[in-house]
């Protein structure tokens, strides 16, 4: 089988980059920023979109919207990468890790509800790989605990749960567009919110305030320049043209890659819930073979990347940033990690390409030894 073709980047993006290039210099400019926005919203069904200069970016500025500030706690899964929690220590926050379960690749509410303070102010569920957990339940959770929901949604363009788009689950909804997202524009991100005083507020920190909301004057505030650049703003809105092609063809892409492997020992592939429209981020596969971290990172050293082989993504509670002997670990999220091959993958990966990591991984699965 065929995977299916994109249209033609080139065709697409050197136009946009060129229309871009030919109204700078412009200091002001934020045409190709307004016009990607407004695609954004009509896309993914949300009412606002404000885009910054990367996925940590949009979660700064979520953070700051809301008025996470010192002081504050943050609750977010141990089952993360650093980025997550970097601008919630940089808002002055606490960043609080909880567990997720290993059968399900749901949150510990448990778990969390054990490390709930008085100065818990906010809920970052992490959409990693592109899975999304359920709605209701967060909901739940949060409205019981008079929470914010923040979602990492870095990963998750085109998933949803039981009809809801990820990042648009809760107060803001915070994506990357660095390449190798499978919506791209090179480095950039965006917040999606149903709020308008919350992106008016949004759009104000990214630009140093200096347009500030109804209520605020110019500047009277300390804020940062996180603004998009236009020329990636251009590559945005012609990437987003080519959106439904790109994740079908991830979709494909994975579907090929893990059919090779059904049925080969030690290995089977994890399944999205049955309400799940999962966008197939990267192919999962759970590794029931002795020292699967190793193995991992051998078919890394063989050519097919992976989350922990390629990346050594650990859960953030064990990094020594914020590791603590009077802490206990979230076993859960070490128990996915260590069991779980993630391979990454882009939409330049064609057949030959996905077949090879396939064949790879045959054949070292069946001559691994303890």
């Amino acid at each position: 089988m065929t995977f299916p073709a994109p249209s033609d980047p080139v065709g697409l993006l050197l136009p946009a980059m060129a229309s871009a290039l030919a109204a700078m210099p412009d200091p002001a400019a934020a045409l190709c920023g307004a016009v990607f926005e407004h695609r954004l919203t009509a896309a993914l069904d949300s009412p606002h979109a404000v885009a910054v200069s990367s996925g940590t970016a949009a979660l700064d500025t979520a953070l700051a919207a809301v008025g996470v500030g010192p002081g504050d706690e943050v609750l977010l899964p141990a089952l993360t990468v650093i980025m997550t929690a970097a601008p919630i220590v940089a808002r002055g926050a606490t960043p609080v890790f909880i567990d997720t379960d290993p059968d399900t690749l749901e949150l510990d509410y448990e778990d969390a509800h054990a490390k709930i303070t008085p100065r818990t102010k906010a809920i970052i569920p992490v959409h990693l790989w592109g899975r999304m957990g359920d709605p209701a339940r967060l909901w739940d959770f949060a409205a019981h605990h008079g929470l914010t929901v923040i979602e990492d949604a870095a990963q998750a363009i085109g998933t949803s749960r039981a009809g809801v788009r990820a990042g648009t689950a809760g107060t803001a909804g915070c994506f990357s567009t660095k390449d190798g997202k499978i919506l791209w524009t090179g480095e950039g991100g965006f917040m999606l919110t149903p709020d308008g005083s919350l992106a008016a507020h949004a759009r104000a920190h990214r630009s140093h305030w200096q347009q500030p909301p109804a209520g605020s004057a110019p500047l009277t505030r300390i804020a940062t320049n996180a603004r998009l650049a236009e020329p990636l703003a251009a590559l945005g809105t012609a990437n987003l043209q080519r959106l439904p092609a790109l994740l079908e063809l991830r979709r494909e892409q994975t579907r090929r890659l893990t059919r090779f492997l059904d049925g080969v020992p030690g290995l089977h592939a994890l399944r999205p819930a049955p309400d799940e429209q999962w966008n197939h981020y990267a192919p999962l596969l759970h590794v029931g073979l002795p020292r699967p971290r190793a193995f991992a990172e051998h078919l890394a050293r063989l050519g097919v990347p992976n989350s922990t082989g390629s990346f050594r993504l650990v859960p953030c509670d064990s990094r020594p940033q914020f590791y603590s002997p009077q802490r206990p670990l979230c076993l859960g999220a070490a128990r996915i990690l260590d069991h779980t091959l993630a391979v990454v993958l882009t939409e330049r990966d064609d057949e030959a390409v996905i077949d090879r990591y396939a064949a790879t991984i045959v054949k070292e699965s069946a001559t691994w030894q303890p």
